[in-house]
């Protein structure tokens, strides 16, 4: 046998009932033989509370305090997980972040793990002892509680996995695996028996929401035996590993991000240099750009087409429009009422004709394409949003998802 970590989230903890079905998935794989490290989120209605009691209190509280109050939640987590496994007559030890050897840096409410100091962990093992970690928490160089934030217990039951040299990471989810794509847009997705490290990392970049990008890379550096698996029901998930065969596999996954801008400079001076001009003022404030279309000149100008994430529009015009003379550029237009439709495969390399056939779906179900752009392993396209929901679907059925 071997060690395995597991992950689950806060909202597998919402009830007793949550409580003793986590319980059963720890004790099982202990009575299999493992060693079991469980990786424990704060519980989703706790948080709230917690949350909402903290602005009542004050609005505008540092932090560095909201940090140590959501970490009490992790703890209580936890404790109770501890309680039960013990009451079924297991021997158990629950632990902080702190406790489980987690150091983070100082960036309070989305902190990263610098490192982790195993050694307790370990004695613990040893003992026999399941340990449960108060997830998504660590400590900093000042002695102070810091938190994770977003994908943080994704990131943190890898790293736990990489540092102790795990033979199996199971992240458990609240559906079957990772989809073909989105169940709620698409009705006949398929859960993937398998994925690569590098297209879960592009359905994730494209507007997946499977797993935190920084937990995909870490498991890809370490080569982590990964799965992500329902906790409500006893389906075997899906496996990320590094690619295996994909000659007859062409695409894997279709994603779409509602989360997009169109920017348009028109009218640029065309001559050399004047779109590093215009991208490096955005990148100046952090500002990433995606889909770039340049115009063929025409009266000694051109027009240069982007897209942004909404929240970087209105950011991005004011830069644009303040810099119009340094671009020598007419005028900005832009539009939030686009959508970002993708297809993800490792095989898609070796198959010439994928994007053909991805076009001609769109084409059958009369959806214009805006822009394009396309990798070794994902093709996207730009399309109206309205019409974002009917084009997956239309790619989805066209390679037989």
């Amino acid at each position: 046998m071997g060690l395995i970590v597991q992950k689950f989230e806060g909202y597998f903890l919402t009830n007793t009932e949550g409580i003793l079905n986590i319980t059963d998935r720890i004790t099982k794989a202990y009575r299999e033989g493992n060693s079991v490290v469980a990786v424990v989120s704060v519980q989703d209605t706790l948080e709230v509370a917690l949350r909402q009691s903290a602005r009542e209190v004050n609005p505008e509280a540092s932090l560095r305090e909201m940090d140590v109050l959501i970490s009490a939640g992790a703890q209580i987590s936890s404790a109770l997980v501890a309680m039960a496994i013990e009451k079924e007559g297991y021997p158990v030890v629950s632990l902080t972040g702190y406790q489980a050897g987690i150091t983070t840096d100082s960036n309070y409410g989305n902190a990263k793990i610098k490192d982790i100091n195993t050694e307790r962990i370990f004695r613990e093992l040893d003992r026999r002892n399941i340990v449960i970690v108060a997830g998504s928490q660590g400590c900093n160089r000042f002695d102070d509680i810091t938190t994770f934030g977003r994908g943080g217990m994704d990131t943190a039951a890898v790293a736990f996995a990489a540092a102790l040299k795990a033979d199996l990471c199971e992240i458990y989810v609240d559906v079957d695996g990772i989809y073909t794509a989105d169940p709620k847009t698409v009705n006949s997705v398929k859960v993937l028996k398998d994925i690569s490290y590098d297209e879960l990392l592009e359905l994730e970049s494209l507007g997946a929401n499977n797993l935190h990008s920084r937990a995909v890379e870490l498991a890809k550096k370490f080569n982590i035996h990964l799965v992500v698996k329902s906790g409500f029901n006893d389906s075997p998930g899906t496996v990320i590993k590094e690619v295996g065969n994909v000659e007859k596999v062409l695409v894997r996954g279709v994603v779409r991000d509602n989360n997009v801008a169109r920017v348009a400079v028109i009218g640029i001076e065309d001559r050399p240099g004047m779109a590093f001009k215009l991208f490096s003022l955005l990148a100046k404030d952090n500002i990433s750009v995606d889909l770039i279309l340049q115009s063929i000149g025409r009266d000694r100008t051109k027009d240069i087409s982007f897209i942004v994430s909404r929240e970087n529009l209105q950011k991005t015009i004011e830069i644009i429009d303040s810099n119009l003379g340094i671009l020598e550029a007419r005028e900005v237009s832009y539009s939030d009422q686009y959508s970002k439709v993708s297809i993800v495969g490792a095989g898609m390399i070796n198959n010439p004709g994928v994007a053909a056939a991805m076009f001609e779906a769109l084409y059958d179900v009369d959806i214009n394409i805006h822009m394009i752009t396309t990798s070794e392993i994902k093709i996207s396209v730009l399309v109206d949003i309205h019409e974002a929901d009917r084009a997956v679907n239309a790619i989805h059925e066209k390679f037989r998802l």
